[in-house]
């Protein structure tokens, strides 16, 4: 969604757009419209603002708010040097005062300067950077960037995985007056090339050679391009203004600390400093601005939320093991640790594919963000570990997933309360009090790259942000989410269904499911496509013949000794067979009409994987993809009338 950042889930909350149930909240149910409000330098103050049970009564210092902000007209803005109204409050949350992302770093230097901000290996041993180092880093890049010509308001692109070197160049960026732009690791060249252009980037930063390969191949395209600089390994081949790591750090030592000085004191916190682009799976991607504001105020509101005491006294651990070009995981990763005191620490390259449990192991994190398919890995392996312990440790662990992990995973299909500062209301709700979900608050984005008409559809004249999710509220201030608009169903006889609740349903009463997605728009009935748990290769992250250990254990016990996908599909396994029926039917029984019934399934020959296409970046269903991968299989479940089995 394009929602700046949604409340995120550490290792005492939930999902990724959920908080904890006892945080106090501001939440506006009706579609109501926000107070009258007047423009005061670059601000939109709002005369009647309701405030929060965290707010003050002291009133806005306006004189020193407008020393770093540019004027503005309009809650949104699309050109690269576009300044915007900030959603300013009297009282509460949103009348804190702006500050600019090198600000917020600074505080951190003063406060946690001797402490270990990241840590990475190098081979078998880890190495630390303190906030000091690590802050006097990001300014020896940003003078290395402007000595290279980065312009002011032009992208600095990031290609590689997490690493300190990824952190200081995007840090770098934004103090040298530059939009920091995270580009997928799993970007097509031309999709490398589309980032690069929209942003106008004079610099691309790449952790090797592969990724190095795909920018040499768009260069020509590219005007803007001055350098590339690789980060990780030797060049292999001598390209005029491509260089190594060492060689970028020390041209910056050319660069008066005062040029850089001055490029910081002129920025302005109602302006564009960073670019998340999405992910293109409904289109072109679309570049995200967001404002120094829009970092540090909704970094100031999460660390608030969570309650951490002092770094001193007991410093946070976190893992980066998420896409950075993900505004999730830059937030928790780099602005909150950063604001914590915390330290980051870095996961290998094949986290997802396997090793993020042994670097969980070594680090033994205190904060973990994770997305639900993260957190379900982590429960299967504690099944599979807890099967072969000691009634007594059997005992404890299964009391710990009752109260921790079972909790957080049930709670995904849901929401939450939203973080004091960020307001939301339902727009266009509907008789079962479903309605799109808007936000309104200075987490919100300023709006998207050169695309006017994309942010006037997502931005109303209020500034409320119209996200796509579908959701409603309960009488206690709970916001669950039911599903995406663009993902709802529509069937052949009307019906509207959100598919995602279905699929979490199916997926609870059939533990060796591992993806599952509803098929049915402009079709007579609802059918599903199933995948089975399976091993995966940690080498390449695709998924294997084998199942999983948890899965094979599952079956002994209702009598199938199928221990492949291939032996479940080349028999028709009748207990299988009959284990899934049984579980769509208690899925059946729980829907409110015949049309939300699912009438037919399908097993497919292997579990959807980032390889395969059919997940994202950060493991998120990419349903186009599975529809076109899987259109055959798909049409036979429709033209097929006899009754359902696995195919």
């Amino acid at each position: 969604m394009p929602a700046f950042v949604q409340p995120v889930m550490m290792s005492e909350t939930r999902e990724s757009n959920q908080v904890d149930s006892n945080i106090s909240v501001s939440f506006e149910k009706n579609t109501q419209e926000k107070a009258k409000s007047v423009l005061i330098n670059g601000m939109l103050d709002t005369e009647e603002s309701p405030q929060s049970e965290t707010g003050n009564d002291d009133s806005l210092d306006k004189s020193t708010e407008a020393t770093k902000l540019a004027p503005a007209d309009h809650l949104w803005a699309t050109i690269a040097e576009g300044a915007v109204q900030l959603r300013m409050e009297r009282n509460g949350p949103n009348s804190e005062p702006p500050e600019l992302v090198h600000e917020m770093l600074l505080k951190s230097v003063q406060l946690y300067g001797d402490l270990p901000a990241l840590k990475w290996k190098e081979g078998n041993d880890w190495t630390s950077l303190t906030f000091t180092d690590y802050y006097q880093l990001a300014r020896s890049v940003a003078k290395s960037f402007l000595k290279l010509g980065l312009e002011r308001f032009h992208g600095v692109g990031i290609l590689g995985f997490n690493s300190p070197r990824w952190f200081v160049s995007d840090i770098g960026a934004i103090m040298a007056g530059g939009f920091a732009v995270g580009i997928y690791t799993t970007n097509s060249p031309e999709a490398c090339q589309y980032v690069a252009e929209n942003c106008k980037a004079n610099i691309i930063v790449v952790e090797n050679d592969k990724q190095l390969q795909k920018i040499i191949q768009v260069w020509p395209q590219l005007p803007h391009l001055k350098a590339i600089v690789q980060y990780s390994g030797e060049l292999k081949d001598n390209v005029e203004n491509v260089y190594l790591w060492s060689d970028f750090i020390e041209m910056g030592k050319d660069v008066d600390d005062s040029r850089l000085d001055k490029v910081m004191a002129s920025q302005k916190a109602n302006q564009c400093c960073t670019l998340i682009y999405t992910s293109g799976t409904t289109g072109e991607p679309k570049g995200v601005m967001l404002s120094h504001d829009n970092i540090t105020w909704t970094a100031r509101r999460l660390m608030q939320v969570l309650k951490i005491g002092s770094a001193h006294e007991m410093q946070q651990q976190s893992i980066s093991y998420l896409p950075l070009s993900h505004i999730a995981a830059q937030m928790c990763d780099i602005w909150l640790c950063a604001m914590l005191g915390a330290t980051t620490n870095f996961a290998s390259p094949d986290a997802l594919k396997g090793t993020l449990v042994n670097t969980m192991k070594e680090v033994r994190p205190t904060v973990f963000f994770g997305v639900p398919r993260v957190w379900e890995k982590i429960m299967e392996k504690i099944k599979v570990a807890n099967a072969s312990s000691g009634f007594l440790k059997r005992s404890l662990v299964s009391w710990g997933q009752k109260v921790g992990l079972e909790a957080n995973i049930a709670a995904m299909k849901g929401c939450g309360r939203p973080i004091p500062g960020f307001s939301l209301k339902l727009s266009n709700p509907d008789e079962e009090q479903n309605g799109e979900v808007c936000f309104w608050g200075r987490h919100v984005f300023m709006g998207y790259l050169s695309m006017e008409e994309n942010t006037r559809n997502t931005l109303d004249e209020e500034g409320w942000l119209h996200s796509g999710d579908l959701g409603n509220i309960d009488d206690d201030g709970f916001l669950t989410i039911t599903g995406r608009i663009k993902e709802l169903i529509i069937t052949a006889g009307g019906e509207n269904i959100p598919p995602l609740l279905i699929e979490h349903s199916v997926k609870t009463e059939l533990p060796f499911i591992s993806n599952a997605m509803l098929i049915g728009d402009k079709r007579k009935f609802l059918s599903i496509l199933l995948t089975l748990k399976c091993q995966v290769n940690e080498s390449t992250g695709e998924p294997q013949d084998e199942l999983s250990d948890d899965v094979v254990a599952f079956f002994r016990k209702i009598g199938s000794n199928s221990t492949r996908v291939s032996e479940v599909l080349s028999s028709s396994d009748p207990v299988v067979n009959c284990a899934i029926a049984e579980g769509i039917e208690r899925v059946n029984q729980k829907a409110t009409s015949n049309a939300q019934r699912v009438q037919k399934w399908d097993v497919l020959p292997q579990d959807f994987s980032i390889v395969g296409g059919e997940l994202g970046p950060t493991l998120k269903l990419k349903r186009p993809a599975v529809l076109k991968k899987n259109c055959d299989r798909i049409n036979n479940l429709y033209c097929d009338l006899t009754p359902t089995s696995s195919s």
